[in-house]
């Protein structure tokens, strides 16, 4: 069944209400990563680590941001994507791109840019 145009206008206010809060969230690491140095970020006085592990846990937590910016923007990508796809389709939006299905709308209240009606695809 096809979703209703109550459902989907739902799932519009929930995919831009997500897409502010992870342009937010992108923005935030991004602007503190420009802002610090590695030294201040990790609150050392120094610029010579005082252990060879405090400089692994360095690298490790930059390592950490870089991967949660990375999958922020992938997020924001998926959700541009189900934006253009609820604007230029709006009847074709939550069906399985995979088994042509309808996507269950618990699913698209949870994800609303899921592409698939299987968790493991998105």
């Amino acid at each position: 069944m096809a979703l209703t145009k109550s459902q989907r206008t739902q799932l519009e206010k929930l995919l831009k209400e997500e897409r502010d809060r992870t342009l937010r969230a992108l923005n935030r690491s991004t602007q503190r990563e420009a802002s610090e140095s590695t030294r201040e970020q990790a609150g050392d006085l120094s610029a010579v680590p005082h252990h060879l592990a405090d400089l692994g846990t360095d690298t490790m937590q930059e390592e950490l941001d870089l991967t949660n910016a990375s999958r922020m923007s992938q997020q924001l990508n998926e959700i541009d994507a189900a934006l253009q796809r609820l604007y230029s389709a709006p009847e074709e939006f939550g069906i399985c791109e995979r088994t042509k299905k309808p996507i269950p709308f618990a699913r698209l209240e949870i994800i609303p840019w899921a592409r698939t009606c299987d968790e493991a695809e998105t």
